[in-house]
């Protein structure tokens, strides 16, 4: 919690506390690799908040709270197409490196840059966990109990970003970015079951390798408020 308070403060401060000269709110969807659809909560996502540059170059900082309806794991030794995580909600803060090409009326930029989250309320999605487990060691029935860390991710995006002013001051946009990145999960407990003839299976099991896999695409749709 003391991570989400840091990332949170941090968030505040470059939001509104640095001259920029672009901002952009938008609503950002998330679509996860292996997951479920995932939109913002209010207010939304900021965006293009620059913390120095010009005209064709920039450094630029935001965020998004999003809840997340679902999201994989991975290094495990077991897998599912099925999100083995969630729902639960998320605070994510890129920082980025931003080309801008183009002229008064419209302009592409180009982005690139890392990202840290950290996640609030999350929970294991125990159906799709047992049925993968199940389907890995050949059991009829699988249950399972595992304990978890909840610790800051991080990772790499890159994207595009399409941007029509409307007037000096406003203007549309729609951008998409993919992320690459995850968190240390540390699975660790305990999974029973049974086979097909009724022998009985437990096994005490420790997946220090397992990471939430924060690995997706994000499409944006916003306006953003101009002070050239």
């Amino acid at each position: 919690m003391r991570k989400f308070f840091i990332v949170s403060l941090l968030l505040i401060i470059f939001s509104f506390g640095v001259s920029a000269q672009d901002i952009g709110v938008s609503a950002s969807f998330f679509l996860p690799k292996n997951g479920y659809f995932s939109a913002p909560i209010s207010p939304l996502s900021i965006r293009g908040v620059t913390l120095l540059g010009n005209n064709y170059f920039s450094i630029d900082i935001g965020g998004s709270l999003y809840r997340m309806s679902g999201m994989n794991i991975i290094g495990v030794p077991f897998e599912t197409k099925e999100a083995m995580v969630g729902p639960f909600f998320n605070i994510m803060v890129p920082l980025e490196a931003v080309l801008h090409l183009g002229n008064k009326t419209s302009s592409i930029l180009f982005k690139g840059g890392g990202f840290a989250f950290y996640n609030l309320g999350t929970k294991l999605n125990y159906g799709a966990i047992d049925r993968a487990i199940r389907d890995e060691l050949q059991l009829e029935i699988v249950n399972s109990d595992f304990d978890f860390d909840n610790t800051l991710g991080y990772g790499y995006e890159f994207g595009i970003e399409y941007i029509q002013y409307l007037n000096r001051q406003f203007g549309i946009t729609l951008g998409a970015n993919y992320y690459i990145g995850g968190a240390n999960l540390n699975l660790k407990g305990t999974v029973k079951g049974s086979d097909a003839s009724g022998n009985f299976y437990e096994e005490s099991v420790d997946y220090k390798d397992a990471r939430l896999d924060y690995t997706g695409l994000e499409i944006s749709i916003g306006i953003l408020f101009s002070s050239r």
